[in-house]
């Protein structure tokens, strides 16, 4: 994968100036670890909602939808009602998607179960961490074993939208591979936070 120069002069992945929304999320979110619940369960929200759309209509609305989903509570969500369903469907800030709608409801009861068996929705996850030296080169592939075994896993758990490809866009953003092109000026920065990352 190629680099781009960035308004400072330093290569980033080609991809983080396609739109304007794309800078900051690159610099600052994008392949950093994260150990937060409600971080990990909205973004895998978020990349549910992104099935089928591009990744710059939800970051474009993803303060709609902390504010349509209760900050990404899940333990708020997991009490959401028919009337909630309804209300989202209106909200014209949001992606309307019953599926989808019903979907991130339908996990967050699940994340609850996850944070009572396994004591965080984190350690579950991480627990799926791929072996960095068996990755092959930066953003050439959809999917991975480990984010097929993920998605296998929380699929026999009850939750909807979250297939191979869903999965690893979320492993890549949240840290759990770093995925990051040889070059880009956050790659090094990416792999230093990773290897000071406390593992759950």
């Amino acid at each position: 994968m190629t680099t781009i120069t960035g308004t400072d002069g330093k290569p980033r992945c080609s991809w983080s100036n396609s739109a304007p929304e794309f800078d900051h999320y690159h610099d600052t979110e994008w392949g950093f670890p994260v150990g937060d619940d409600r971080r990990l369960f909205e973004k895998l929200c978020l990349e549910s909602f992104q099935s089928g759309l591009s990744w710059r209509t939800i970051l474009a609305k993803r303060e709609n939808f902390r504010a349509a989903f209760a900050n990404f509570d899940f333990n708020v969500m997991a009490g959401f009602t028919d009337d909630d369903v309804e209300r989202l469907l209106q909200d014209k800030g949001i992606v309307r998607h019953r599926g989808k709608i019903e979907a991130v409801i339908n996990n967050a009861a699940r994340a609850q179960e996850i944070v009572e068996q396994e004591g965080s929705l984190a350690a579950f996850i991480w627990g799926y961490e791929p072996d960095a030296s068996q990755l092959g080169e930066p953003q050439t592939a959809s999917t991975s074993v480990e984010s097929i075994a993920l998605s296998k896993a929380l699929k026999k758990r009850g939750w909807k939208f979250v297939g191979p490809t869903t999965v690893y866009a979320f492993m890549q953003a949240m840290g759990l591979i770093n995925d990051h092109v040889e070059g880009c000026v956050m790659r090094a920065k990416a792999e230093q936070d990773r290897q000071n990352f406390t593992r759950p």
